[in-house]
């Protein structure tokens, strides 16, 4: 299927590569239109590829965040926007410390609601993919994302809404991404074990035991994207200052993952149009629907 279009929405840059990074990939790839939109430059976050540690990264943080998502997306073969909100960082501390001033978590939310919608009465996507009620994980930054997106979600189609943003558009599905599932990660770290190697899958697990559910019971979705995993690394690897290539995402081989787990996973949200789950396509219910 062709022809439809795609609106993925992410806090920071790097977050398109890590959830749902080839399902966009591939999306693309067989014709759809496919628009990512990055909330933050990402200006707070930490290095965490030591090969990067270097002078002039992090005094010039926004513009080598900005350069990097330049070549992630180009690895998707995506289009991209950005919303020209500050990264708030991630809290450390107990108590936790207050959220600097002027970040994305801190603005105004109706505004930011406006600016969402503007964006989905201009492109006019079929479906919308964001993060869940926990953010994918706590960071404020993906807590702000949920909380907009599913306002601009319900909003888009109003008429009597802001007129001023653009023609009501009325998107069809609205979808939660789950980039990270506990059974595939405890398929490649048993994996690694296997080979006598060691597995940086192992503290995740331990972490996951106690501090999250089973994700794999919410997915409703499920699409094979095994085919574009290497674009998919291809973005990771484009995030050199946020992707160590000793680290979790990049442990195991592409066909390594292309046999051990070939998809990516979704959570149906919300529907305006009828499907049957368990899907295997984002655009699954679409079919009777004129692509306006």
């Amino acid at each position: 299927m062709t022809g439809y279009r795609l609106l993925a929405i992410h806090a920071h840059p790097d977050d398109e590569a890590s959830k749902g990074a080839a399902t966009m990939a591939k999306y693309a790839a067989e014709g759809n239109e496919v628009l990512v939109v990055t909330c933050t430059g990402g200006e707070r976050g930490d290095i965490l590829n030591p090969a990067m540690d270097r002078p002039g990264i992090r005094e010039h943080m926004q513009d080598v965040r900005h350069e990097e998502m330049a070549r992630s997306v180009a690895a998707l073969g995506v289009d991209h926007v950005w919303m020209g909100y500050v990264d708030s960082g991630l809290p450390q501390g107990d108590p936790l410390p207050p959220l600097p001033e002027g970040c994305f978590a801190l603005a105004d939310t109706e505004q930011v609601v406006r600016d969402f919608v503007k964006i989905v009465r201009a492109q006019r996507p079929h479906v919308i993919i964001t993060y869940d009620e926990n953010g994918g994980y706590p960071h404020p930054d993906h807590l702000k994302v949920h909380e907009v997106s599913v306002a601009a979600w319900e909003r888009a189609g109003d008429p009597d809404y802001a007129p001023e943003l653009g023609e009501p558009w009325e998107p069809l599905k609205l979808y939660y991404s789950h980039g990270f599932v506990r059974q595939r990660m405890q398929l490649l770290h048993d994996d690694l074990l296997a080979q006598g190697k060691s597995s940086p899958y192992e503290p995740m697990l331990e972490r996951w035991k106690t501090n999250r559910g089973d994700i794999l019971a919410r997915v409703t979705t499920q699409v094979n994207a095994a085919d574009y995993f290497g674009a998919r690394e291809a973005a990771l690897r484009a995030h050199a200052t946020q992707i160590d290539p000793a680290g979790a995402f990049l442990a195991s081989p592409v066909e390594v993952q292309q046999k051990l787990w070939p998809t990516e996973e979704f959570e149906l949200a919300a529907t305006r149009v009828s499907t049957e789950i368990p899907e295997t396509d984002l655009f699954a219910g679409l079919e009777e629907n004129e692509k306006k």
